[in-house]
């Protein structure tokens, strides 16, 4: 669990430093945008590896009726990512679609695992996504995007959300459980 427990604090670390440290941060230049990218790496590396080697307490498992709200979570995840890139509707609605997305994400998988390493894992993400968009709201004006928004671009966003969505469904039913559920 103490690797699990290191990356995810590494996480952490590595996205809240340009936020507490700024001026430590600004002063390091183009080498801290690779430090920053190589400490996001290893907590990944470890956060896998912490996760798979826990052990924990098991209170709940995925069912049917999880399955299907994790995945619709998930999908909106998703969409959420693709919107902000390509600055849709929702970009002028909320200001952090992406942490917002990264939210629904980590909801989504506690919803289907409910072990001590998931609430670690994924409790611990989500504290984070909370925590950046609280930071980020206390350090900078928001300047609300306005249209025009094309509805070409929200149908594509939810077109490229689909196709995301699936090519990782069959990415991590190769190296993890199915997430599409009956296999």
């Amino acid at each position: 669990m103490l690797i699990l427990i290191l990356g995810v604090a590494l996480w952490w670390a590595a996205h809240l430093y340009k936020r507490v440290a700024p001026g430590q941060r600004a002063a390091m230049g183009d080498k801290g945008r690779g430090l920053v990218t190589l400490a996001l790496v290893l907590s990944i590396i470890l956060m896998v590896v912490g996760y798979g080697r826990a052990e924990g307490t098991f209170y709940w498992g995925p069912n049917p009726a999880l399955i299907g709200i994790n995945n619709l979570l998930v999908l909106v995840a998703f969409y959420l990512f693709a919107a902000s890139g390509m600055k849709t509707a929702v970009t002028a609605r909320t200001r952090h679609p992406q942490l917002w997305g990264f939210s629904l994400w980590a909801i989504a998988h506690l919803l289907v695992n409910g072990d001590t390493a998931s609430f670690v894992l994924f409790g611990g993400l989500l504290v984070w996504a909370f925590v950046e968009m609280a930071v980020i709201n206390r350090a900078l004006p928001w300047v609300r995007p306005t249209g025009p928004f094309p509805a070409r671009k929200e149908a594509m966003a939810a077109v490229g959300a689909l196709i995301v969505m699936l090519v990782v469904g069959v990415i991590h039913g190769w190296i993890g459980p199915w997430p599409f559920g009956g296999a």
